[in-house]
């Protein structure tokens, strides 16, 4: 038979037949996600977190040196020890990324990139080191603290050779973060160690120092929580210019949530490894000053637990909150089998 006009007949065999269209699925994985990511703002963080190793330098030393040579020196070293070692490592990631962040544009070789932020976190070290024993009383305190710091710029150079970037610069923003909010809170305690009840006794005292810090860690928490949200958000939607830019799923923002209490916890490790022969200085001047050493190590213990684990906590929730719902089926379109009337 031979096909009429406007009849239905079947394809020729040689004529092309259109390829479906690709269909998005909820929740697949995005394109590109071995690629390594770029952190956005880099330069900027690095340039603040550089400034605040510097203060917490400049602090130390106008401590020291307004001290009188001796024990009371020893003392204030160890009590400004976590201060600068903690800027140090923060320093170290933030001018690791900002330097590896052109590296990310070029090339994705994630190995040239690590040895990169290691080298640049190596710098840094040497450069704070070297600010220390010019302008510190030439000592074995100062080369204690010279060296310890060294190596925590280091280490946050590692760090900064992740491959997903933006966790580290969420990271390094609320550690930075948490940080200045310490200083800022320390204006503070007083009023609220009144506020929870301190009297005559050393009791109530003890008592109202452990709200106090309980206090302080929950706000750092929250804090770290909120900024490292905040910059894994903007760097998303910076990366929507790049469509094979992998983009941050729930772990990313739980990682970066807590990192701001891991690198405080790795600070501690640190000060007790690098910083041990200052600690024990410090705590062999007498009864007092040992009980000041023991309890400040397990307070600081205690402050990077909550902070990671509140820091977490507020991300994930703020996460959560962005996510829509599923979608489904819309109850008032009729469906494809029924007929509409």
């Amino acid at each position: 038979m031979s096909n009429q006009p406007g009849s239905s007949t079947a394809a020729e065999p040689d004529q092309p037949t259109a390829a479906p269209a690709p269909v998005d699925l909820p929740g697949a994985a995005p394109e590109g996600t071995g690629r390594v990511t770029f952190a956005p703002g880099a330069v900027v963080l690095a340039l603040v977190a550089v400034g605040w190793l510097a203060a917490m330098l400049w602090s130390t030393r106008a401590a020291i040196h307004s001290a009188e040579a001796g024990v009371t020196a020893i003392s204030l070293s160890a009590y400004a020890l976590p201060g600068v070692i903690s800027a140090a490592l923060v320093a170290g990631a933030a001018v690791a990324l900002a330097v590896t962040n052109p590296l990310t544009r070029r090339t994705e070789r994630a190995t040239l990139r690590f040895l990169a932020a290691v080298g640049t976190g190596l710098l840094v070290g040497l450069a704070a080191a070297l600010a220390i024993n010019l302008t510190y009383a030439d000592n074995a305190t100062t080369n204690t603290i010279a060296g310890t710091t060294a190596a925590a710029a280091i280490i946050g150079g590692a760090v900064a050779g992740a491959r997903n970037a933006r966790v580290v610069g969420a990271i390094a923003a609320a550690a930075l973060t948490v940080l200045v909010f310490v200083v800022a809170f320390s204006r503070a305690r007083d009023p609220l160690s009144d506020l929870f009840g301190a009297g005559d006794t050393q009791e109530s005292v003890l008592s109202a120092a452990k709200w106090v810090s309980r206090t302080e860690s929950l706000l750092a928490g929250l804090l770290a929580g909120l900024v490292a949200f905040g910059y894994l958000t903007w760097s998303r939607r910076r990366a929507r210019r790049d469509p094979a830019a992998p983009q941050p799923r729930w772990p990313a923002y739980l990682l970066a949530g807590a990192g701001p209490g891991l690198l405080l916890l790795l600070t501690e490790v640190i000060i007790r490894v690098g910083g041990r022969t200052l600690l024990d200085l410090a705590a062999a001047l007498s009864d007092a000053d040992e009980v000041a050493q023991t309890s400040l190590g397990t307070s600081r213990v205690d402050n990077g637990i909550w902070v990671l684990f509140v820091g977490a906590l507020t991300t994930l929730v703020a996460f959560g909150r962005t996510l829509g719902p599923a979608g489904g089926v819309d109850e008032a379109e009729p469906a494809e089998d029924e007929p509409a009337r």
